[in-house]
């Protein structure tokens, strides 16, 4: 499963590689230099604090660092990896890529290497156009687990009965309806009915 732990000590180690402290690392990405301190890692309630897609983006950056590379730290913190399907969006709103419960079905999509995420039906997606701005861009490829819990604030893909492939932060979930949080503030907001969505999912890691 992928973790928060695995996630923290991936760039413990990247840190310690370059022979830098975490503060280092942090400041070697244009960063804050707290933002990777060990008290930023949890929130006062003892919930886990996750560092954000955008910094670890930069920290790769700063430091010549591959996604595969990172993946691979990931894998020695005991994460593992497999293949999982490569969607593309054009593709997931169309029909024969996934059952009712909104897992990939078929064999028809080209395969990447992930860590275990502990979701065997977990799949990638790869964004196109530019209704995801600023968060994703076209190319973008953002990893979604069917099996994972969602809460108000995360992001979620969705896919409605008729066959649009949405991708949005949940804002408020009820029995009847779904209200989702538009990404780019130059698309509106969207309100479904329950009745409306084939599936939701939640993004569990964008590759940017």
């Amino acid at each position: 499963m992928l973790t928060h732990a695995h996630i923290w000590r991936a760039l413990d180690t990247l840190a310690e590689r370059l022979g830098l402290s975490a503060s280092a690392l942090a400041r070697r990405a244009g960063l804050d230099a707290t933002t990777f301190n060990r008290s930023k890692r949890e929130a006062p309630d003892g919930r886990p604090r996750w560092p954000s897609t955008e910094s670890i983006a930069k920290v790769l950056a700063a430091t010549g660092t591959s996604l595969d590379e990172f993946m691979a730290l990931m894998d020695g913190a005991g994460s593992g990896r497999r293949a999982i399907p490569l969607i593309g969006f054009a593709q997931a709103g169309e029909g024969g890529f996934f059952d009712d419960a909104g897992f990939p079905v078929g064999g028809a999509w080209d395969e990447i290497a992930f860590p275990n995420v502990g979701d065997e039906h977990a799949y990638a997606l790869e964004i196109s156009g530019d209704s995801m701005l600023p968060l994703y861009r076209d190319g973008d490829v953002v990893v979604v687990s069917p099996a994972a819990p969602i809460r108000r604030g995360d992001r979620v893909v969705v896919k409605t009965r008729e066959g649009e492939v949405l991708a949005k932060e949940l804002k408020r979930q009820t029995n009847r309806t779904v209200e989702l949080r538009s990404l780019n503030p130059e698309h509106p907001d969207r309100l479904l009915q329950e009745a409306e969505i084939a599936w939701i999912a939640r993004v569990l890691w964008a590759s940017q």
